[in-house]
């Protein structure tokens, strides 16, 4: 039986080989102009439709080469089910799980396999064994919603404040840091603190090492959610100085849909109480803390082919700087336009692929859903609402790598005619 890392990396090269164009693939960094370069990476995803799709943020495409592994594996298990999964299947999660922890830059101890994101921030959230009666745990308006209803239900348990910030309207990076700093100072006992590194709803960038070292500082121990952020910047988890951090692989690290990963630093795994299922786990079993069952092992086993097909094709810095310059050809001549608010900054530290934006008068949700609706049907181009924010809920756009500038120009143009006929 061939190992599965080398019969995935075998799969991998030869489907590469076989896709549109992927011959003339760019062998060096692609400039984020270079349209005809990022042709040749887009013939590697599947086409769109005549819907120009700009909500890439609730998860990621497989590259074509990634998709064929997967449904390979997918094969495998549909025939040799328990024959593979109870004898040679722990040896091949195991190296998908060294290599995730490769791309993360921590150790394959320290980490564990989960469905996504929001089901570990739920259970490191939920166990965390380091608030009593009477401490405090902070955490703001830009979370997912999930996680701040945790961190609720965290402080309810133990008897704990919970103090929720809202962070600043036209964000800037000192403006953020400055909103943590105040709570951080005024808030006595405090023990956990949430911070969000790419977030889903406005877009912005929060500088979360800064803030960590704050909370550090104060004695608070720090989990950061980085779902939005993972392989779409240039960090290693460690970078944040954070005691726990969430990711996913299937938003910007092209894995299918059904991984995600958590990290706990060294030593601080045993603050989490283990899954209620799994009473007799070590304190330091990090994988412990969410309790798998039965799950598609698919996306865990078609993980290092994605991983390896991004750091071949597409470096992190390239990649970043693409979605960036997509984002600029709609932000930018819509900054101005009379009656619209861009929800993030031109700082390049403050924003990835996505930024969200809101129409004057309308802040409800119903807003919102409705202006998605009529961009879709009136204009042909697909976004999505986000609420939750303390100024109201807007709407979101999120370009992916085969984006176009056309697709851009195309949001522009409904904007340009859609704003001066609803704005109030």
């Amino acid at each position: 039986m061939v190992d599965m890392s080398r019969r995935q990396a075998l799969a991998l090269a030869g489907a590469a080989a076989a896709a549109p164009s992927a011959a003339a693939l760019p062998t060096g960094m692609l400039a984020p102009d270079d349209e005809a370069g990022w042709a040749r990476i887009a013939a590697l995803y599947p086409k769109m439709g005549p819907v120009t799709q700009l909500e890439h943020g609730y998860w990621g495409n497989m590259a074509l080469p990634v998709a064929d592994i997967h449904r390979d594996i997918l094969a495998r298990l549909n025939r040799d089910t328990s024959l593979y999964a109870r004898r040679a299947m722990q040896k091949d999660v195991a190296a998908a799980k060294a290599r995730a922890a490769q791309a993360m830059g921590v150790d394959p101890r320290d980490i564990g396999f989960c469905r996504n994101a929001a089901e570990a921030l739920q259970a490191l959230i939920s166990q965390f064994q380091g608030v009593g009666e009477g401490d405090a745990i902070l955490f703001s308006d830009n979370d997912y919603e999930a996680s701040q209803g945790a961190m609720i239900s965290l402080a309810r348990q133990r008897r704990a404040q919970a103090i929720k910030i809202n962070l600043p309207r036209a964000p800037t990076r000192d403006k953020v840091i400055a909103a943590y700093a105040e709570a951080i100072r005024t808030t006595a006992r405090l023990k956990f603190v949430l911070l969000t590194h790419g977030t889903h709803r406005s877009g912005l960038v929060v500088p979360v090492a800064e803030i960590a070292a704050l909370a550090k500082a104060a004695g608070a121990v720090v989990l950061v959610d980085c779902a939005q952020s993972f392989r779409q910047r240039p960090f290693l988890l460690p970078d944040f100085g954070a005691d726990y951090v969430v990711l996913n692989f299937h938003k910007w690290t092209g894995a299918p849909v059904g991984i995600a990963g958590y990290w706990c630093r060294p030593g601080m795994a045993a603050l989490v109480a283990a899954a209620a299922s799994e009473p007799d786990a070590r304190p330091d079993d990090v994988q412990a803390k969410v309790h798998q069952g039965t799950v598609d092992y698919a996306p865990q086993l078609t993980l290092p082919a994605a991983i390896d097909f991004q750091d071949r094709v597409l470096p992190i810095p390239m990649k970043l700087a693409r979605l960036q310059y997509l984002r600029n050809l709609w932000v930018k001549p819509l900054r101005r336009l009379p009656g619209l608010e861009i929800m993030v900054g031109d700082d390049p530290a403050t924003f990835g692929a996505i930024t969200s934006f809101r129409i004057a008068g309308h802040v409800t949700a119903a807003d919102n859903i409705a202006i998605t609706d009529r961009l879709l049907a009136d204009y042909g181009v697909n976004t999505v609402y986000r609420s939750g924010l303390a100024d109201g809920a807007c709407v979101r756009v999120t370009p992916a790598l085969f984006t176009t500038p056309a697709d851009c120009a195309r949001l522009v143009a409904a904007l340009q005619d859609l704003v001066p006929k609803i704005a109030r």
